[in-house]
């Protein structure tokens, strides 16, 4: 590149070098014939002469060469102008449950808020089911509130009230056992058969256990009822608690809400068709944050910083400049997009630069082309010489 520029320059140097030699010979021509005293001066005269105007002809090049030299690589402008188009996110809205849809409330194009209800889902099977938990789970609780309350006094004095009347039922049968027994031992077993005998034994025995049982049931009383059942209890209501938890976030699951602010894009479901989680109901356009998608090549990759300002037009607003940010600088070269750019450039690699734009009247639509504008700092030596000049 630099020997390209060289060549005029040369040319220029032996034109002007030429120019002053025969500007000499005319005014040497027009002086009329040399007297024989100048014609008597040794030639080597007329070869300083030529030397001079040769030497003042090659300053005035290089003068006039640096002077084109500063005035190329002095920056036109202290900005960087970058083309692109207007991009945003977009987000597709299912609803969570397999039902039937009920009721739609927004149409396409309608601004919504964070939180505001598009469209809702038939309860009618869900509430009977949530209703069911609700009891459920209020039976469990109680149970669970018994265990920890243990026995109560009157069941402790009723379980004292029965091992006393057992006690007494064994003390009975034992008297009467042993009334049989001294009868046949007194009449040689001829005061009483053997049967009777047994079976006051056997009543002995019966009324001996059944007092062993009532002691041992007013000790349950006392005690309480067991760590382990008070924890099965408690895990049981903790299921119940998750169902009816599931049962309600279902329920409102049912009001499919808007999770941003944005703009209805598309709406894909209408009320009696079946909503699936795999299939969108709305597309919702994110109005905010929405940035400039342009390209950088590697050259000028170097003047771009996250952060600088940025102010972008449109078309569509003529002298109207919307206040930017570069909010992204991407680390990774790529091809320019075929759908941006000339033939001749799609072949080039380039770096994608994200320009945040403030737009709270919404005005900037996606894919909007936009030029986007942004302020360089001048070197301090080009402010120096322009101040200078």
């Amino acid at each position: 590149m630099t020997q390209i520029n060289r060549l005029p320059d040369q040319h220029w140097h032996h034109r002007n070098t030429f120019a002053a030699v025969s500007a000499v010979d005319l005014m040497g021509s027009q002086t009329g014939s040399e007297s024989p005293s100048e014609m008597s001066q040794p030639r080597w005269r007329t070869g300083r002469r030529l030397w001079a105007v040769g030497l003042f002809a090659a300053v005035a090049l290089v003068a006039a060469y640096g002077s084109w030299w500063a005035a190329r690589r002095e920056p036109s402008g202290a900005e960087l102008t970058l083309h692109g188009n207007v991009d945003l996110r977009q987000v597709e809205l299912p609803f969570n449950n397999s039902e039937r849809v009920a009721e739609v409330l927004v149409e396409e194009g309608t601004r919504v808020t964070r939180g505001q209800i598009l469209a809702r889902l038939d309860t009618s099977r869900l509430r009977p089911q949530l209703s069911q938990a609700e009891a459920q789970l209020a039976a469990q609780r109680a149970a669970v509130q018994r265990l920890h309350n243990g026995s109560r006094p009157e069941e402790i004095a009723q379980a004292r009230a029965n091992v006393v009347l057992a006690h007494a039922d064994a003390g009975n049968a034992q008297q009467q056992y042993l009334r049989l027994q001294n009868l046949s031992d007194t009449s040689a077993g001829r005061g009483i058969s053997r049967q009777d005998l047994d079976n006051a034994k056997t009543a002995l025995e019966a009324a001996q256990a059944r007092l062993a049982i009532n002691q041992n049931a007013l000790k349950l009383q006392v005690i309480g009822p067991r760590q382990e059942d008070i924890a099965q209890a408690e895990a049981e209501l903790g299921a119940d608690e998750a169902r009816l938890e599931l049962l309600r976030q279902q329920l409102a699951d049912a009001n499919l809400v808007a999770p941003v602010d944005g703009v209805v894009r598309s709406r894909l479901l209408e009320a009696g068709e079946m909503a699936s989680p795999q299939h969108a109901a709305f597309a919702l356009t994110v109005t905010d944050p929405k940035w400039v998608r342009a390209y950088v090549d590697e050259a000028e990759l170097g003047k771009v910083r996250m952060g600088m300002p940025a102010s972008v037009n449109v078309d569509a607003f003529p002298g109207q400049s919307f206040v930017g940010w570069v909010g992204f600088v991407s680390p990774v070269s790529e091809f320019t997009p075929k759908s941006v750019q000339t033939e001749e450039l799609r072949t080039s690699l380039v770096y994608e630069v994200r320009v945040f734009v403030r737009d709270p009247l919404d005005k900037l639509p996606l894919g909007t082309p936009a030029t986007v504008t942004l302020p360089l700092p001048v070197p301090a030596a080009a402010a120096a010489a322009g101040a200078v000049r």
